[in-house]
């Protein structure tokens, strides 16, 4: 029988607890350790729709990125969305693991998928872990195999990601060969990427100061939506929990959801 904790442990593997930031809340959120799985159902957001699909397809796991619970609890109030969602998962018998800024640092979490989806050869942490080797960290950075036009580069972008728009701060520059990136919220770190050589950094929820500040730095920036950013790394999550159970000798159903970005651009008729 696999339970939940064994789940837990091969997770470890992938993106270790010890990954995460120390504001951040991953780990099982909410269940049993004890409790039995023989189906598994990956997806970004925690929401009412996701223990849906889970209920669907009988996923006695959930494995989301971002956490059902965030910041603490001083209420569980069912008539308000956390506390329907947490409720409804409970009702339905569904754990749920948050999987978050531990798969953001992590060798082959999110923000590898997203460089190497956009041609980034040999990505290496914009901002390195402390407790891990020098593949763990936040963000990426690294060369594409040649330069290429800009336009170009935007095509890729959007042929890979589809999001729902891009926004773009900061002078465009003609030839792109040096690319970093860092799916979800990140601008941030958008002095490092230029530090360390950067042509373009992508990102999503780019700071209005951020942007002006990348006018007078030089730095191309783009902004391709938290949603767009990240969601690629779910099917890489499934592939690798698949690979990883496979060699434990653990028989688990592993899907990913059906979700789409929160967001949409509105297109004036």
């Amino acid at each position: 029988m696999t339970t939940v904790q064994n789940i837990l442990n091969i997770l470890t593997n992938i993106a270790a607890e010890s990954l995460a930031e120390t504001w951040d809340n991953v780990g099982l959120l909410i269940g049993s350790p004890l409790d039995q799985v023989t189906s598994i159902l990956i997806g970004l957001d925690p929401t009412s729709q996701l223990i849906s699909q889970a209920d669907e397809l009988h996923s006695e796991l959930v494995i989301t990125h971002h956490p059902v619970i965030f910041h603490p609890l001083k209420a569980l109030r069912v008539d308000q969305p956390e506390g329907r969602i947490i409720s409804k998962a409970l009702a339905k018998k569904i754990n749920i693991i948050g999987c978050h800024t531990n798969l953001d640092s992590a060798h082959g979490g999110v923000s590898d998928v997203l460089a190497h989806t956009l041609g980034v050869s040999n990505p290496q942490p914009l901002v390195a872990a402390d407790s891990c080797n020098l593949k763990c960290g936040l963000g990426r950075i690294g060369n594409l195999a040649a330069a290429v036009p800009a336009e170009d580069f935007l095509a890729t972008l959007h042929k890979a990601l589809t999001p729902p728009w891009l926004l773009e701060a900061g002078p465009r520059p003609q030839k792109i060969s040096r690319v970093a990136v860092c799916g979800g919220s990140c601008s941030d770190f958008a002095q490092t990427a230029l530090m360390q050589g950067a042509d373009v950094f992508i990102t999503a929820e780019i700071k209005h100061s951020t942007a002006r500040w990348a006018e007078e730095s030089g730095l191309w920036l783009i902004d391709a939506g938290h949603f767009a950013t990240e969601n690629p790394a779910m099917a890489a999550l499934q592939a690798m929990l698949t690979r990883e159970c496979a060699q434990e000798g653990i028989q688990v159903k592993i899907h990913t959801a059906r979700q789409k970005s929160p967001l949409q651009l509105i297109i004036p008729s």
